[in-house]
C-alpha cells in the first residue's frame, strides 16, 4: 500500500506549522502509517505544486488549517480552492483545523467529490479509521523521522506539544475552546524530543500548549498554579538527552498566569534564561487593552496585568545572550474586530504601547491581526459587522504602531552594529533575506547575494518597521562590494572602492582619516 501525506501547513493559536517549522500532526500521521506498515511519502504543499507526483497512491491524508493567519516568509498555505483537486487517491482524507473553516456545504461538496473531511481534533478519530486505539505519544514518537523527508531538513524547528485545550476556554473568538484540556506526561514529551533529536533535528520550540507557564502545574486551584521545581526538571532533563541542541524556545505564555503567582513564574522565567536559548518570545494575548471589550469577550487578562507581567520578564530576560538577541522577551497580540470595539479602543490600544515605550519596556514583536470567526465560537453571531465598521481605524491603528513604536522598539531590541549570529538565508538576491531559525525570527535583509540555505553572521546597519538590514561580518574590505561598504559608511564608501586593495588596517586608518568611520569599519 502507497500513501502520500501532504503538508498543507497549520496555524492556529497554539501551534504553527509553516517552513521552517513543522507541526506535530505530519509525525502522528506518519506514526499511525508506520504501525500499519504503510509506506508513507512526505510532501509539502509548496513540493506538491512544484512537482505533481506521477505515483499512484492509495491513501492520501491531507493536513491543512489556517486559523489564525499571518505573513510567511517559509511557504504558501493550502488554500480551500485547492482542496477540491486532492482527490486523485483511492482514499483520501482531510485532518486539521481546516475543518474549523469549512462551511456544512463546503464539507458536502468535499465528500461527494471523495474526500473524507475529520471533525477536529482528528487524532483520535483518525486512529479508529484505521482500528487502532488512540495513543498520541506513541505515534509522535514512532512517527519523528518522517521530518527527514522535509524540504528543510535538517534545518527543521519541530513544534513540541506538552498539553492541549485551555483551562480558561472562554475568549469569544478562540478555536481552543474545541479540544478537550488534556497533559502529556514529561517522560513522553522527553522521548519524541530525543526522537527526534536522533534523527538529525536540533531545533525545538515547546509551543503546541496554550500557557507554557502552567504545564505540570497544579490544576486544583481556581487557577493553575505554577510548578517551578518540576519545569526546571523538564529542562534539565532535555538537555541530558540532547546536549547539542541549537535552539530551543517557546510559545504561548498566559500573562495572567504570571500576574497571580509573580513568585513562581518569577522562578520559571529564570529557568527560560538560563536553559533555553536567546531569542526568546513568550506570546501574550493581551487581543485589547479596553477594558469593555476585555470584559465582553471574556478574555482571561486585563491590560494592568499583561503590563506587569512584560516588565517581570523584562526584569529577567532582556539581557544579550550569545546569538545577539535579548534572552527571552514578551510578543504583544491584538485582535481587531471583538464585541465591544469602538473608536476609542484603538486609542487605548496606543496608549498601552506609548507606556510600554515609556517605561523603557522591551517587547519582541506586536502582532496585530483581524480577528476570524469559527462556527460554535461566541464571536459566530457578533460576525465581522464591528471588523467592517472600523476598518479604516485598524488601518489607522496598524500603522500608527509600526511608525511610532515597532521601529524604535527595533533600535532598542538590536542597536546599529549589534551581531547577529546564525541566520539562515531563505531568499536570494541583490538583498538575500535570512532570519534565525527560532520562534519569531527577526527578518533581516542581508546587502549581498548569497545562496539559500547559507548560515553566516551579520551586523545591523539599519531598519525597517519590523526588520532590520545587515551586513555580513566579518567582511573583507578588498572583496566586499561597494553597496556593502556603503551600507556602513555612505559615500566614503566610493573613495575606498577606489583605492583598494589595502594592505593592512593601518593602511586603511591612514586612508580613512575619520576615526569614528574607521570604528564602523572595523
Amino acid at each position: 500500500m502507497r500513501a502520500l501525506i501532504l503538508d498543507g501547513y497549520v496555524d492556529e493559536p497554539s501551534c504553527l506549522g509553516v517552513p521552517p517549522f513543522i507541526s506535530p500532526y505530519p509525525r502522528f500521521v506518519y506514526g499511525i502509517l508506520k504501525e500499519l506498515n504503510i509506506n508513507a511519502l512526505y510532501l509539502t504543499i509548496d513540493q506538491f505544486r512544484e512537482r505533481k507526483p506521477k505515483e499512484n497512491f492509495d491513501l492520501l491524508i491531507v493536513i491543512a488549517g489556517i486559523a489564525v493567519p499571518g505573513n510567511y516568509l517559509g511557504g504558501n498555505p493550502l488554500s480551500k480552492n485547492e482542496l477540491f483537486s486532492l482527490n486523485f487517491a483511492k482514499k483520501n482524507i482531510l485532518v486539521g483545523p481546516i475543518y474549523l473553516e469549512l462551511s456544512k456545504k463546503e464539507i458536502e461538496m468535499l465528500e461527494d467529490s471523495s474526500i473524507e473531511v475529520l471533525r477536529f481534533p482528528f487524532e483520535k478519530t483518525l486512529c479508529e479509521l484505521f482500528g487502532l486505539e488512540f495513543d498520541l505519544d506513541k505515534f509522535l514518537i514512532g512517527g519523528a523521522e518522517v521530518v527527514k523527508q522535509h524540504p528543510w531538513f535538517p534545518n527543521v524547528i519541530c513544534e513540541i506539544e506538552t498539553y492541549r485545550g485551555c483551562y480558561w476556554a472562554k475568549c469569544s473568538f478562540c478555536i481552543e475552546r474545541f479540544q478537550k484540556l488534556s497533559f502529556r506526561n514529561p517522560e513522553n514529551v522527553l522521548a519524541e524530543i530525543k526522537s527526534l533529536y536522533e534523527s538529525g533535528i536540533r531545533y525545538f520550540r515547546i509551543g503546541k500548549q496554550t500557557d507554557f507557564f502552567t504545564y505540570l502545574a497544579d490544576f486544583s486551584k481556581d487557577f493553575p498554579k505554577p510548578n517551578p521545581e518540576k519545569i526546571k526538571e523538564f529542562h534539565r532533563a532535555i538537555w541530558k538527552e540532547c546536549p547539542k541542541i541549537k535552539t530551543l524556545h517557546l510559545d504561548n505564555v498566559n500573562p495572567k498566569t504570571i500576574a497571580e503567582y509573580p513568585e513562581e513564574s518569577k522562578e520559571i522565567i529564570k529557568t527560560i534564561v538560563v536553559y533555553q536559548t536567546p531569542g526568546n518570545v513568550a506570546a501574550f494575548g493581551l487581543e485589547s487593552a479596553d477594558e469593555t471589550v476585555v470584559r465582553k469577550n471574556t478574555l482571561c487578562a486585563s491590560p494592568e496585568e499583561v503590563m506587569f507581567a512584560v516588565e517581570l520578564i523584562n526584569r529577567y530576560g532582556r539581557t544579550v545572550g550569545y546569538n545577539g538577541l535579548p534572552a527571552f522577551l514578551p510578543g504583544i497580540n491584538f485582535v481587531i474586530g471583538l464585541k465591544g470595539e469602538t473608536k476609542e479602543t484603538f486609542e487605548k490600544n496606543l496608549e498601552f504601547l506609548r507606556e510600554l515605550m515609556r517605561r523603557n519596556l522591551l517587547v519582541r514583536r506586536i502582532n496585530i491581526r483581524q480577528v476570524k470567526i469559527f462556527p460554535g465560537t461566541p464571536m459566530e453571531r457578533e460576525g465581522y459587522k464591528t471588523l467592517l465598521r472600523h476598518k479604516k481605524y485598524f488601518y489607522a491603528f496598524k500603522k500608527k504602531v509600526r511608525e511610532e513604536i515597532d521601529n524604535k522598539m527595533l533600535q532598542k531590541v538590536l542597536p546599529k552594529g549589534r551581531k547577529i549570529t546564525d541566520l539562515f538565508v531563505e531568499i536570494e538576491g541583490k538583498i538575500s533575506y535570512c532570519r534565525q531559525i527560532a520562534t519569531y525570527p527577526i527578518l533581516v535583509g542581508l546587502i549581498g547575494e548569497y545562496k539559500r540555505g547559507t548560515f553566516l553572521d551579520a551586523r545591523v546597519v539599519d531598519y525597517g518597521f519590523r526588520s532590520v538590514t545587515a551586513v555580513e561580518t566579518p567582511l573583507d574590505v578588498n572583496s566586499a562590494k561597494l553597496e556593502q561598504i556603503y551600507a556602513l559608511i555612505g559615500r566614503k564608501a566610493i573613495d575606498i572602492a577606489k583605492k583598494r586593495p589595502f594592505k593592512s588596517l593601518e593602511e586603511l586608518k591612514k586612508y580613512v582619516e575619520d576615526a569614528e568611520l574607521f570604528f564602523t569599519l572595523r
